[in-house]
């Protein structure tokens, strides 16, 4: 009787499916893979204890460093989490606008997400597109904030300002044409056999290990399970908002692109209804001791300049506790988990990854699959290594 051995190869850092800073210790038979190891940490930055001896305002840039592809949806949770520590309403504008970027940047994340994943796979075409439509989105922010990855726009207690004139003209445009460009998606790739072959019960897992693994997110949806933080536990006003929760059948690769699809969809209809809706108002709460005051106060006041510059230099106490606050990201649920001992920076300042929790899944979802297989599946996760490893 013939014996077989197995052999372990390197599946990273290098490999351009891996992200650039993964690596996968794969045990093969042949081609087909017996045990997957995913080895982390070659982006890690500490960026949870650096946290801790910075004020609360100033950990905001460090927030969209984690899901660098989400910044808005980074640092909205952030946001939420200290507002929900010190009891502060935001006003209606400044969620209205909130909902409205964050919608636009899940569609922007699941763009950058459909390009590379089926580059990876081989079809290039689909890269050049959603990449033409992502940088009208990156173009919107940059009117917004001047910054297109890193915006830090949302503030404790609001927005640093309003929308800027012309930028509701400007997304109208977009989300008139944009259901059109998701059109031609799916004429590239929908109905591919090539693509179907590719994806189609590679990677699938049901709704009973999804849950058991903590996935959250379009993997998780794509398995029939109809959780959406959005919906289950609204934040922000997203309750005033209609829009439905796409789900899946077979819990495979290919279904996880066709949430993805329609998530696009229906953030373009959150966004038309946003506009739509838009209140008129402030869009920072009154609340002198944490809010900065306006610019144009600053330049013309000296008790507005003092009272920027301690919150600058000193940040703002925040009463004693702790608090965990989560949102619907476009890769699952974000949460942070923040406890406070009444000083301005926090004592414990703890994230909770969706991209970290959904790649823990990675070894059951290749297992028994064939090496071209795992390129496949790594890109359906949708993980970005910086929240891998923070």
């Amino acid at each position: 009787m013939a014996k077989t051995e197995t052999m372990i190869i390197n599946m990273g850092p290098q490999h351009p499916s891996t992200h650039g800073v993964l690596r996968i210790l794969l045990e093969l038979d042949g081609e087909v893979v017996v045990k997957a190891t995913p080895d982390i940490g070659f982006l890690h930055r500490g960026l949870e204890k650096l946290a801790e001896s910075k004020t609360y305002h100033q950990c905001i840039p460090l927030t969209d460093r984690l899901d660098y592809v989400a910044g808005m949806s980074n640092n909205l949770a952030y946001v939420l989490a200290v507002e929900k520590l010190l009891g502060i309403e935001v006003p209606p504008r400044a969620q209205a606008i909130r909902v409205l970027l964050c919608e636009l940047q899940r569609i922007a994340s699941h763009l950058f997400w459909l390009g590379t994943h089926a580059h990876d796979i081989g079809a290039m075409t689909p890269l050049f597109y959603s990449l033409r439509e992502r940088d009208e989105i990156l173009f919107l922010f940059e009117m917004v904030c001047g910054s297109r990855l890193t915006p830090s726009y949302f503030r404790v207690g609001g927005l640093v300002e309003d929308l800027p004139d012309g930028f509701e003209a400007k997304c109208r445009e977009f989300i008139k044409t944009f259901p059109s460009r998701v059109d031609e998606y799916e004429t590239l790739l929908t109905k591919n056999k090539i693509w179907m072959r590719r994806t189609q019960g590679v990677g699938a897992i049901s709704a009973e290990e999804a849950i058991n693994w903590s996935l959250s997110g379009p993997i998780l949806r794509a398995s029939n399970v109809n959780w959406d933080i959005r919906k289950a536990m609204p934040y922000s006003g997203y309750d005033n908002y209609e829009f439905i929760v796409p789900m899946g059948k077979n819990g495979d690769v290919y279904d996880r692109y066709l949430v993805r699809l329609i998530e696009m969809r229906q953030s373009n209809e959150i966004v038309r209804q946003v506009l739509a809706k838009m209140p008129a108002g402030e869009v920072k709460a009154e609340n002198p001791q944490v809010v900065y005051p306006p610019k144009e106060k600053v330049q013309e006041s000296i008790e507005a300049l003092i009272h920027h510059f301690h919150i600058a230099s000193e940040g703002f106490p925040v009463p004693e506790g702790e608090v965990y606050t989560s949102i619907e990201s476009p890769k699952g649920e974000l949460g942070f988990y923040l406890i406070s001992d009444g000083s301005g920076k926090p004592w414990r300042f703890r994230v909770r990854p969706p991209s970290f929790i959904n790649l823990g899944a990675l070894p059951r979802l290749v297992k028994g699959m064939l090496i071209a297989d795992v390129v496949a599946i790594i890109g359906s996760i949708d993980i970005v290594l910086a929240e891998v490893d923070r």
